[in-house]
């Protein structure tokens, strides 16, 4: 985006010192304000709410790329959220969704309250466009029209939020689930706001399992409960995508049970790395190694971060705390993860806990004792590994909640495939 050639224009319009105009819209751009709501609000600030803007020419959605400073857009809403965002020190009230027409679909965001709602069919003038998270989005502003179109918008899309919990992506905005709740704790966090209260847990339905945080906790949001949960965003956290209610949330019980399924969708290895993360999976495959950082390890007693030789990456010198971990590289012939099996899990691979492999080391002055006999243990055997598992530049990583011998070993699928040829 050149910055220049915004302030060289808007500078001309307005009759005022060009370095001056440029120092306010890289103020506003810095706190991620798309650049048409920055010239309204420069052109405001210099008493010139108008402008000389011409209407941009009409394009389809498939078209639109983060080149175009605006377009005219003729659409359907798919869905609309409405959530609280905090920008330089005020609240601001926004709606957010899918917009979609014959070639494709965009995310957009509106900065003010254009009364459109889901399955509407619109003609949108001179909507800006930025980049979020690697796509073009669309910014409804001050400098924005939005006037019903003149004939309905046909799209091969679902209009509407609803979707089941394996459908539900990071970056959804305005969706709406049928769950029940699993999991529920009640947490103090340190907010923008000072200490905020806040409820974390997990909800399912017969699809999947997620994580979920209500900022405005509800006294309906309770283990057992099923619930009808409207306008909710989803975020990433942890690698998987994370249900966030807020303030505009809707929640409603339902009146029947709403079905969970008890087991995780087992897929191959590669087919889970390539969801890029999931909350609930099932992998089998072959431990081929045993990691360094396995076994004996010591951690930060502030932040729970593995420390080497005392040193805490963000506390410094630390009287770190004895722990147990593995991590496991697991394969099944398709690709590879890294297996992290918690203290527990630990002990039961190793058959001991955290003072029998203090004891094992020190009695061989050795921490690496207790590694490598859990690698005897495990390297070359087939297991069967459930977890949450997240994917990012470093790779695929499985925090494991079941890791158990598996019946149906690859190694011994492969040999007696290999048996059938042979015959």
């Amino acid at each position: 985006m050149d910055v220049n050639s915004h302030a060289e224009e808007l500078a001309s319009d307005l009759g005022v010192d060009k370095e001056e105009v440029k120092a306010d819209l890289q103020n506003l751009l810095e706190y991620s304000v798309p650049i048409d709501e920055a010239k309204q609000s420069v052109r405001r600030k210099h008493g010139d709410g108008g402008g000389s803007t011409p209407t941009p020419d009409a394009v389809d959605v498939a078209e639109i790329t983060t080149d175009h400073d605006g377009v005219t857009v003729t659409v359907r809403v798919l869905t609309q959220g409405t959530r609280t965002i905090r920008y330089q020190g005020d609240d601001l009230t926004i709606r957010e969704g899918e917009l979609a027409d014959e070639t494709g679909t965009i995310a957009y965001t509106a900065w003010q309250d254009f009364g459109f709602e889901a399955g509407d069919s619109l003609t949108i003038g001179n909507a800006g466009v930025r980049e979020w998270e690697g796509e073009p989005e669309l910014n409804l502003n001050e400098s924005t029209t939005v006037a019903i179109a003149d004939e309905p918008v046909e799209v091969d899309h679902e209009v509407g939020g609803d979707r089941n919990l394996v459908d539900i992506e990071a970056g959804d905005r305005g969706r709406n689930v049928e769950v029940r709740v699993l999991e529920v704790d009640e947490k103090t966090i340190s907010g923008r706001d000072g200490e905020t209260e806040i409820l974390e847990g997990v909800v399912g339905d017969e699809t999947a399992k997620l994580p979920f945080t209500d900022w405005q906790p509800r006294s309906e949001i309770a283990a057992g409960a099923d619930l009808r949960i409207e306008d909710v965003y989803v975020r990433e956290f942890r690698g998987v995508p994370s249900i966030n209610l807020t303030e505009f949330s809707t929640v409603t019980p339902l009146p029947d049970r709403v079905e969970v399924a008890e087991d995780a969708p087992r897929l191959s290895v590669a087919e889970a790395v390539a969801s890029g993360g999931m909350f609930d999976v099932e992998v089998v495959g072959n431990v081929l190694e045993i990691r360094d950082g396995s076994g004996l390890i010591e951690r930060c007693p502030e932040c729970g971060r593995v420390v080497q030789n005392g040193q805490c990456r963000s506390h410094g010198d630390v009287d770190a705390e004895d722990d147990l971990r593995v991590k496991a590289i697991v394969d099944d012939g398709t690709d590879t993860v890294t297996v992290v099996l918690d203290d527990e899990l630990t002990a039961e691979v190793y058959g001991g806990g955290l003072e029998d492999a203090l004891a094992a080391a020190k009695d061989a002055m050795d921490k690496s004792v207790v590694a490598d006999a859990i690698a005897d243990s495990l390297v070359g055997r087939a297991y069967r590994v459930r977890g949450n598992l997240s994917v990012d530049d470093y790779g695929a990583t499985l925090d494991a909640t079941e890791f158990v011998p598996a019946a149906d070993d690859p190694a011994d699928a492969a040999r007696a495939a290999l048996a059938e040829v042979g015959e």
